[in-house]
């Protein structure tokens, strides 16, 4: 059964949280949407994936943030702070979850803020990333994407109509087109961060996780189509070693033949195989 809670109560904006407890001491999962945080929103977890996590003994927590680019990826992350911190202390009154035993699972953009969260003081015991990415600096965001600009090419003014100028925490797909301007133009990390990829790179590789790895990292599997037309499935291949050079424990689970967001065709069995080797993972490292 679900529960929404507002985790996060601002002057112009309410953050909110679905919540599937399965009982006390249960180990989480906190799930990370997609969409570039530019749309999206925490209905984005499919029913199915819900359930496959639920069933299996799991705790469930998705949750909204902020959307860029009327909020920057700074304010973003706190909000993801907030939300992990949410969860350790008020959540944890009300549902008695065994928050000594979390993950993040993220897609996409959830998966970027997910091993975002690995490198800093709220780091959960295990991340799943899902076609995620830990290089934001990297030219593939840099350049303008050969798949978007197949594309009608819109300019700011075109896309800045599909957004707004104040706080929002839940985006509709029509904001997609914001998106796609941004990656035809090669400007998605000026637009969600406010600053400079060239001039500002110091600053922005607080915000990137290949940057900032060490053994303390948490364990993490990475799951990627090797024929995705929006994340490179070179962004979980070079996070994989990256991460082994360090010595964490991680794995990588390459779907083959699969583009962005292949877990949508969830009775596929490649996609099922995948997922009960998420919850191995999981079970092993969440395990008291």
């Amino acid at each position: 059964m679900k529960e929404t809670k507002v985790y996060k109560e601002l002057n112009n904006c309410s953050i909110s949280a679905d919540v599937y407890d399965q009982g006390s001491d249960t180990p989480v999962i906190i799930y990370i949407h997609a969409g570039a945080l530019i749309f999206g929103s925490r209905t984005w977890l499919p029913a199915e994936q819900i359930d496959f996590y639920t069933n299996a003994g799991f705790s469930v927590i998705s949750i909204d943030y902020r959307l860029a680019p009327e909020t920057k990826l700074d304010v973003i992350i706190e909000d993801i702070r907030d939300a992990i911190d949410w969860v350790r202390t008020k959540a944890k009154q009300w549902y008695d979850f065994d928050t000594n035993n979390m993950a993040l699972v993220g897609s996409s953009v959830g998966g970027f803020l997910s091993m975002l969260m690995g490198t800093m003081d709220v780091k959960p015991q295990a991340i799943v990333s899902l076609y995620g990415y830990g290089d934001i600096l990297g030219e593939w965001l840099a350049q303008p994407s050969e798949y978007y600009c197949k594309k009608p090419i819109l300019n700011r003014n075109n896309a800045s109509e599909y957004v707004g100028n104040t706080d929002t925490s839940e985006g509709a797909w029509e904001r997609f087109n914001f998106y796609l301007y941004c990656r035809q133009h090669g400007v998605w990390v000026n637009e969600v961060t406010g600053l400079d990829r060239v001039n500002d790179r110091e600053e922005l590789m607080i915000y990137n996780p290949i940057d900032r790895l060490s053994s303390e990292f948490p364990p993490t599997l990475l799951l990627h189509g090797d024929q995705d037309t929006d994340v490179p499935y070179e962004q979980s291949l070079i996070m994989y070693e990256k991460l082994k050079e360090h010595g964490v424990t991680t794995k990588l689970i390459t779907i083959e033949g699969a583009d962005h967001v292949f877990d949508q065709n969830f009775e596929d069995p490649s996609v099922q195989n995948a997922f009960a080797k998420i919850i191995d993972f999981l079970r092993i490292h969440l395990s008291k």
